[in-house]
């Protein structure tokens, strides 16, 4: 089919000027199709461009729901360790817990036996102080860093109380505490009449008088240090604690331990006598911190055997 032409003439009436434009039909039709399309391809571009857009938002929405369920469970884990650790440090607070005559007879130790057994978790308790504070301000974002600061703040903790405990304890079980043979008190700690010149002297420990043969107790946790026959303490048992304190038991009859043995409080170490400088059976007690000599009576807390 011929390309049709059509010749379009424009006359400019103040000049008289004459411009004739020639116009194919194909071209013109196809430049109307063009301006008459042109409304209609826009549409479908922003209709493909706001489809596309619905799907990335729809992609990241879940996403976000995928990684929302990951940040809570993980926060929950989180929580949930926390609440654990929580409850081990209060059980291990619980577990510290002493009657009060023990407390008290460790509260009368001097300064040097409880100062080895010190421990300490203020700055522990400080850091968790801070890292609970920041989370009074802190963003969403940053939950999961505050739990996170704060888990390790209480494992921190835990180890410090842990380790607390476990001295306090230690200390508890060296601390001499109970009475170390049945029977009654004759001689106490302090200045006194010598029994054999009758001048002033200085008792350096308990006098128990008892029957002969009857059990001597270890009165704390400790180590058999010394077992022989010494001079003036006859048959004498000498046991270390732990944090510098040792307990010595003269006059004895004959011993029930050997030397680097290790007993606990209550256990029978030997038997009461007369042996040595003595007037009569009874049992001769002493306790030393740090080689000094301390008065027992401000220790005893309990009866001969627990």
């Amino acid at each position: 089919m011929p390309d049709r032409r059509y010749t379009v003439l424009i006359a400019d009436r103040s000049t008289g000027v004459l411009r004739r434009v020639t116009i194919s039909l194909r071209y013109g039709i196809a430049a109307v199709v063009s301006v008459l399309m042109m409304p209609v391809l826009i549409g479908l571009g922003a209709k493909w461009s706001a489809t596309a857009e619905i799907d990335s938002l729809r992609s990241t929405a879940t996403s976000l729901q995928v990684e929302n369920a990951n940040f809570r469970q993980t926060t929950g884990e989180l929580t949930t360790q926390i609440q654990s650790l929580e409850n081990v440090i209060d059980d291990l607070g619980a577990r510290a817990s002493f009657d009060p005559a023990q407390a008290r007879a460790m509260q009368k130790l001097p300064a040097v036996v409880k100062s080895k057994a010190a421990g300490g978790n203020s700055q522990t308790n400080a850091a968790i102080s801070d890292v609970i504070s920041s989370s009074l301000t802190a963003s969403p974002e940053d939950t999961f860093g505050v739990l996170r600061n704060l888990l390790t703040g209480l494992e921190n903790r835990l180890r410090y109380v842990r380790r607390d405990v476990e001295r306090t304890e230690a200390l508890a079980a060296a601390t001499p505490s109970i009475w170390p043979t049945y029977g009654w008190l004759t001689g106490t700690f302090g200045g006194r009449s010598d029994p054999f010149t009758g001048e002033p002297a200085f008792h350096q420990g308990l006098d128990i008088s008892t029957e002969k043969g009857q059990p001597v107790y270890a009165t704390a946790n400790g180590t058999i240090d010394f077992a022989a026959y010494t001079g003036d303490y006859g048959n004498m048992i000498t046991v270390r604690h732990d944090f510098g304190l040792a307990t010595r038991y003269g006059h004895l009859s004959r011993f029930a331990v050997r030397v680097g043995q290790t007993v606990k409080r209550g256990d029978v170490i030997g038997y009461v006598g007369s042996t040595g400088r003595s007037t009569g059976a009874h049992l001769h007690y002493e306790i030393l911190a740090n080689n000094k000599l301390i008065n027992p009576l401000q220790l005893l807390t309990g009866p001969a055997k627990r």
